[in-house]
């Protein structure tokens, strides 16, 4: 199984990256970048959030409920044509705002930090970036015949495998940088050096992703 950042460097994360560059007006480069830092990181909070049972069922229902079966990735052409449609950049702040909740202006901000792009810009690649990474989950977990929670947990931990030993350290560092559970804090803490203990945490902010 191809890793996430496996798939940025293939001929369609080219496709990909060409895209959303155009979409929010920022470098291929840049727009790589953001990408490099934000699919893991989304990938991550995932499958911390898929280890609990309630969250597993949810990311399974959204995964198998025909919206994000992977179809975006047949017509990228179509999508990005003219402007990305609405609806799909509605979609993924509705996917954002399940994973990251009140807290995704600081992670968009921490990822502003790292890579050079405003956040605005960040929050743009986001929108479009979150439900093609649903939809390469979905065409995923359609050929591994995903089913439960544990071959869930096996198709996230193999896209998130695959990643230089220095990526995936950072990745698992801006997860859960202080062991607490809380990731948001731990982003603010360790990339824009506020505190990482406000109170919350993973249960908090995770626990509704694709909920009912």
């Amino acid at each position: 199984m191809s890793g996430i950042l496996d798939l940025l460097t293939s001929d369609l994360g080219k496709q990909i990256i060409g895209g959303v560059s155009n979409t929010s007006n920022q470098s291929e480069g840049k727009t790589a970048d953001v990408l490099k830092m934000a699919m893991p990181f989304l990938l991550g909070a995932m499958k911390k959030n898929a280890s609990t049972p309630q969250g597993a069922e949810g990311l399974l229902g959204a995964l198998s409920g025909g919206k994000h079966d992977g179809g975006i990735l047949d017509n990228l052409g179509g999508l990005f044509a003219g402007g990305v449609d609405k609806s799909v950049t509605d979609d993924g702040a509705g996917i954002l705002g399940h994973i990251l909740g009140n807290s995704q202006p600081t992670v968009e901000n921490a990822i502003s930090q790292k890579s050079g792009v405003d956040a605005g810009s960040v929050a743009q690649i986001l929108k479009v970036a979150a439900p093609i990474l649903m939809g390469v989950l979905g065409k995923q977990s359609r050929q591994n015949k995903v089913q439960d929670s544990n071959g869930l947990g096996d198709l996230l931990g193999g896209m998130l495998g695959g990643q230089p030993k220095e990526e995936q350290s950072f990745i698992e560092s801006l997860l859960d940088a202080d062991g607490d559970g809380s990731i948001i804090d731990d982003v603010a803490g360790m990339v824009l050096g506020g505190d990482k203990k406000k109170k919350g945490g993973i249960g908090g902010l995770l626990g509704g992703l694709f909920g009912k």
